[in-house]
């Protein structure tokens, strides 16, 4: 099976090209798109990071690189179409919601990041006029070596690691060997389509979170961080660090995807050996 890759030098592309090796091909939005001809599959990773300050040039990136992205990705796939397209999206979609249990059928939030999911996935979804199958995977915070988790655990490892606010809020996480296999199992499996979450089936809250990770690293977790000091380091974007969003993956487990990590501690003790 040809498969092409939008993405492929990114934390989730990187590792994706090492397993599927020889099958594989990278393919970048600043080019012709070429590359995607006579793809089986086509795997779109490719957006503006954003872990960044929402500038309005910022907000415009991220919107863009998502929406216009996918767009003109599409738009090239039409004469030669791949049987299936897998484009990432996020569960920034949700928004922060408490305690609620998300699954795919959930509503949408209304913020900056929820609609930028919303019209991510509208323009993945056009894909399906000329007979593709498309699958939308939410992610939540993916962890490995390198990403979000690297940035964590600088903290940690000087010993002043701790729970965000009061630590009630639900993290939606999954291992980076999940993500990827999700990814490979959206491309084979004709059960899975439309949005699947892309998280581990056992979220858990920021305060349970910050308590695995310090005994993984030995080390004590006892200096909570203020919210209002994520709001001046990162502005608009800190909503997205302290969101609750307790998300359950519905659609990959009913379409029989297993988990190799389906808890945090064995998904971190993994990482860090």
């Amino acid at each position: 099976m040809k498969i092409a890759v939008t993405g492929a030098s990114g934390f989730i592309g990187k590792r994706l090209m090492e397993k599927l090796g020889a099958e594989v091909r990278a393919v970048s939005l600043r080019g012709n798109l070429d590359g995607i001809a006579g793809a089986d599959a086509v795997v779109h990773l490719a957006g503006e990071p954003v872990a960044q300050r929402w500038t309005k040039e910022a907000r415009e990136k991220i919107r863009s690189s998502r929406v216009e992205g996918t767009r003109r990705l599409v738009d090239a796939m039409r004469g030669n179409p791949p049987r299936v397209l897998v484009s990432a999206s996020a569960v920034g979609y949700y928004g922060s919601r408490g305690d609620e249990l998300l699954i795919e059928t959930s509503p949408p939030a209304d913020d900056f990041l929820a609609e930028v999911c919303r019209e991510w996935e509208f323009e993945a979804h056009r894909a399906e006029e000329f007979g593709v199958r498309v699958v939308c995977l939410r992610n939540g915070l993916v962890l490995g070596n390198g990403g979000g988790l690297k940035k964590m655990m600088l903290p940690f490892k000087l010993g002043v690691g701790g729970k965000i606010g009061d630590g009630t809020q639900w993290t939606a996480w999954i291992h980076l060997e999940d993500t990827v296999g999700l990814i490979e199992f959206a491309i084979s499996s004709s059960k899975l389509r439309g949005p699947a979450n892309a998280t581990a089936p056992n979220p858990v809250t920021n305060e349970e979170f910050t308590r695995v990770l310090a005994n993984a690293l030995h080390r004590p977790a006892i200096f909570p961080v203020p919210k209002f000091a994520l709001n001046l380091l990162y502005g608009d974007m800190a909503q997205i660090v302290y969101a609750s969003q307790r998300v359950l993956p519905a659609a990959a487990l009913q379409a029989g995807y297993s988990f190799l990590f389906p808890k945090l501690e064995g998904a971190l003790l993994a990482i860090l050996r």
